[in-house]
């Protein structure tokens, strides 16, 4: 049974809508949604970036930088994000108000309603790349296709697009169950691990999770049929299921792997014991096989040519902080990844290894403390697969540090790590850019890793290094 407890039929008769941190990557779709629906927008948000101007482009009022209890003044309907403090002046105000105040995932739950074919990408690993791929396929297939995803993708410079007709691709995040507000027609199921462990506890109630998903779902689900934990989710279900994995067991399959070096990859997509189309990937490793195998299954059953899902995934370069690579100096690359979960890091990692580099560094950011201490042995095996570890401070996000975990720990573990336990955030980044650009040689590449901020010493290095060596 759905959670979502907003009213479906809430929006009716509302004109002016504000949004609560509109320049956040989550909200700027769905500001571009009901803009395009014709209600009156206005936002704040505390930070400026590239989404906030973005945002600004469309018309949109957006308060002077800095929230204010004044900014909701007019609005008939308040949206936040899940970010914003209960404390949040200007929060504390909407809910004082006696307007109807939404979390930003039970708006989007009520936008999946508003499509026949609503397609929500879950997994615990994998959902912004593969709800990208889908969403590249469909846009250069013409179809006109409504997207939401969870990072930026260069076709449609942005994390969303509003389309005309009934589908909606759609990345469905499980964290605290805020997959449960959507409304999916066809779900995909890219994998289940144990991760957000801090929420859900055990590996078994995240399966309970996607299974309550899965049965959501009103018309097809298309699943990892290679990952137990998924398979364990819908067993039992009676909706139309249709597989992807490593082999034949599944309807979608890739064979014949070849790697041409660096980026570059290609196979022949199986359907069902048949060979459908040969596919060229220029993203790495091998979890983007399989994401593209989930890609072509979800394109398939919505009516896209083999020819037309071969062109779109072979024109797919990433989405942004997917392997992104920022730059290259004196034969050194810099490229930035969103891993944070040992799964995530481990298929990274092994990628990287496997693309002719002398020395392949990762630097890493861990996120929350609680993650860092459940997950630490495996954060260790993960992290000992590159050649060279270097470890930032915790990024503690929404915690605090009941249990006294540090960087040191997680350090202790890996052979010739090497970390920087500074409190102080910026200057945490010099060193351990510092580090890197003192040791790195040509024909090395550092990876950045983390959902904090550390992209941002991503774009360090490269100026260190251009300093260094000349741009």
């Amino acid at each position: 049974m759905i959670t979502n407890t907003a009213d479906m039929n809430i929006l009716d008769g509302k004109k002016h809508i504000h949004f609560i941190g509109i320049g956040g990557s989550g909200m700027y779709p769905l500001a571009q949604i009901l803009h395009s629906k014709g209600y009156f927008l206005t936002g704040s948000d505390n930070n400026e970036t590239d989404t906030l101007k973005a945002v600004r482009s469309m018309g949109i009022n957006v308060c002077p930088l800095g929230q204010r209890a004044e900014n909701i003044q007019g609005a008939d309907l308040i949206v936040h994000t899940a970010a914003i403090m209960a404390d949040n002046p200007e929060l504390m105000a909407a809910r004082a108000s006696g307007v109807p105040v939404l979390e930003r995932s039970e708006l989007l739950g009520i936008i999946t309603g508003w499509f026949d074919n609503a397609i929500c990408v879950s997994g615990t690993h994998g959902k912004t790349t593969a709800t990208s791929m889908i969403t590249q396929i469909m846009v250069m297939a013409q179809m006109d296709i409504t997207a939401y995803i969870g990072g930026k993708l260069p076709l449609i410079h942005g994390s969303g697009r509003v389309g005309s007709s009934d589908v909606m691709v759609c990345e469905s995040c499980e964290f605290v169950d805020t997959f449960l507000k959507l409304y999916p027609d066809i779900s995909v199921i890219l994998n289940i691990d144990a991760d957000h462990l801090d929420y859900f506890k055990t590996l078994d109630n995240i399966i309970r999770s996607f299974r309550k998903f899965a049965e959501n779902t009103t018309k097809t689900l298309i699943v990892n049929g290679s990952d137990e934990n998924s398979m364990k989710a819908v067993e039992g279900i009676h909706k139309q299921l249709i597989t992807f994995g490593w082999d034949n067991s599944c309807m979608w399959y890739p064979e014949n792997i070849t790697k041409q070096g660096g980026m570059h990859t290609e196979f022949n997509l199986m359907h069902e014991g048949k060979f459908y189309t040969h596919i060229t990937l220029n993203v790495p490793g091998q979890h983007n096989i399989l994401n593209a195998c989930a890609a072509a299954a979800a394109a398939d059953h919505s009516g896209v040519s083999a020819e037309d899902i071969a062109k779109g995934l072979e024109a797919f370069t990433g989405a942004q902080r997917r392997f992104e690579k920022y730059g290259e100096v004196n034969g050194i690359t810099v490229v930035d990844d969103y891993a944070h979960h040992p799964a995530e890091l481990s298929v990274t990692l092994n990628a990287a290894m496997e693309m002719g580099y002398n020395t392949v560094w990762a630097l890493f950011q861990p996120f929350t403390f609680s993650r860092t201490e459940l997950l630490m042995d495996d954060f260790a095996e993960a992290l000992s697969i590159p050649d060279k570890c270097v470890l930032t401070s915790i990024m503690g996000g929404r915690e605090k540090n009941v249990n006294d975990i540090h960087t040191a720990q997680l350090a202790a573990k890996i052979d010739g790590a090497v970390y920087f336990d500074e409190e102080e955030h910026d200057k945490n980044f010099e060193l351990v850019t510092d580090h890197i650009c003192e040791h790195a040689q040509k024909g090395d590449i550092v990876i950045t890793l983390g959902c904090g901020d550390v992209n941002k010493a991503a774009r360090m290095l490269l100026d260190k290094l251009g300093n260094k060596y000349g741009k």
